[in-house]
């Protein structure tokens, strides 16, 4: 058996589909994904549905995003494009043009990872983190962090708000915007409160990346294909598929960005 035989052969090993009729393959691989994608879709909409009850319930922390994010966002829009590009080099038979563009795409995910884990330390940084302490018995205890122990600039770094109204803070007091007199101070409920909106803000984060990896695993797997020369102008089920997914993590992180920063 020749060597390029036996490269084929092992990459046939990786694919379940490969003796499939590529019509029925891509088919197949679509439906499967797209059941993934609504899967996915259920879970973020649970989240993000509890978030929009808690911010009419309880007092809320709108934080503004730190530059890093920024950078991350614009990471996994790149990421898209040098995926389409990949898709698109691979399908004209240009296979290490193909190759290099997987691996640049591998790159910006890992790059937006990474981004995104710097982006949550900062903000766990000003307080909207936890903090560990030890017990009577020496042992670790996390709790996560009261909106008193939120650092920063109040109205540049963050805001808080209650149904809605913002909180005016004046000097080390917090009033509500209503309370043109500042007759009433709302410090100790702001200052004890849980703060739910660094809770959820650090699930979403990490619940995306988490799935993002499953996406940054298959790169891994086509990259291994496409070096081997599985890919072929007929046969890209597989690279398809993982577009599928690897542009709706990026999609649902664009949306998942401006509902935490900017809507609420």
């Amino acid at each position: 058996m020749s060597r390029t035989e036996d490269t084929y052969i092992n990459s046939d090993r990786m694919d379940v589909f490969a003796e499939v009729d590529p019509d029925v393959k891509i088919r197949a691989k679509k439906m499967m994904m797209w059941f993934i994608i609504f899967s996915i879709v259920m879970l973020f909409a649970g989240i993000t549905s509890a978030m929009i009850v808690l911010y009419g319930k309880l007092i809320w922390v709108s934080i503004i995003p730190p530059n890093i994010l920024y950078v991350s966002l614009a990471l996994i829009v790149l990421s898209s494009i040098s995926y389409i590009y990949a898709l698109r080099r691979v399908k004209s038979g240009e296979q290490k043009a193909g190759v290099r563009a997987i691996a640049i795409t591998l790159l910006l995910g890992i790059g937006f990872v990474f981004t995104q884990h710097i982006g949550w330390k900062a903000l766990a940084h000003k307080g909207m983190g936890y903090s560990i302490t030890q017990t009577e018995v020496g042992q670790k205890s996390y709790r996560w962090n009261a909106i008193g122990k939120i650092s920063g600039e109040y109205g540049n770094d963050y805001y808080i708000e209650f149904h809605g109204e913002k909180i005016v803070k004046e000097g080390d007091d917090y009033y509500m915007a209503s309370d043109t007199g500042r007759l009433k101070p709302v410090t100790a409920d702001v200052m004890s409160t849980f703060n739910a909106s660094g809770a959820l803000l650090s699930v979403l984060i990490y619940v995306h990346i988490i799935h993002l990896s499953f996406g940054l695993i298959y790169l891994i797997v086509n990259l291994i294909r496409a070096s081997r020369g599985y890919f072929t102008g007929t046969n890209w089920a597989s690279l398809y598929a993982g577009g599928m997914y690897w542009h709706f993590m990026g999609i649902l992180w664009i949306y998942l960005f401006f509902f935490l920063f900017f809507i609420y």
